[in-house]
């Protein structure tokens, strides 16, 4: 799993801050190609050892850091794959956020040796829902902050207006508008249909 979650690290490093960001980064850190290659095991250490490398060399939190990633996996080109399987959850973002409970399964599927944790969805009120992702100390990062990152882009993607705030391992989420602009066109078919 972790080279899975190392190589999405390089595509957002890469993208958003250049090679020789990069290269300097898994230089000073002595990483082999191993650890980036996406079905072969590496230890979460590595994971968090980037991680921190990344926060310090750019001068950010990591939780801050990795809250955009979240929000790469969903806005990029390069991660379509990404969006595609979280837009499976619904037609607007209310009935995304009630499927959030199915992610890791649905992950599963398309990918057997991804394991995501369980996510718990409680809602508190009309617009209101607390998000509750597990632990996976396996994964060598807090995914809470992903997730974050993550619901902020999928919001967008379906167009609503909503307020996300971290509350310690949960995350509050209200949703103010669901049809405050126009979502991102999204086909269920896309490409050929194969004969």
């Amino acid at each position: 799993m972790n080279g899975l979650i190392n190589r999405a690290i390089e595509g957002f490093v890469r993208d958003g801050y250049g090679d020789a960001l990069w290269s300097e980064v898994v230089g000073e850190l002595a990483l082999d190609e191993a650890a980036f290659e996406p079905l072969m095991p590496c230890a979460p250490e590595v994971t968090e050892r980037l991680v921190a490398a990344l926060a310090a060399r750019l001068r950010r939190a990591p939780d801050d850091l990795l809250e955009d990633l979240g929000t790469y996996l969903v806005s990029q080109p390069r991660t379509e794959a990404v969006r595609r399987l979280l837009r499976f959850g619904g037609v607007d973002f209310e009935d995304f956020l009630h499927s959030l409970e199915d992610l890791p399964g649905r992950a599963r599927l398309a990918m057997p040796e991804f394991s995501l944790p369980e996510i718990r969805l409680h809602a508190d009120a009309a617009g209101r829902y607390r998000v509750e992702p597990g632990a996976c100390p396996q994964a060598g990062l807090r995914l809470g902050p992903v997730l974050v990152g993550l619901l902020r882009a999928m919001a967008d993607d379906y167009g609503a207006l909503v307020l996300i705030e971290p509350r310690g391992p949960a995350i509050e989420v209200r949703l103010l508008d669901a049809a405050h602009a126009d979502a991102r066109a999204f086909d269920l078919a896309a490409g050929p249909v194969p004969r």
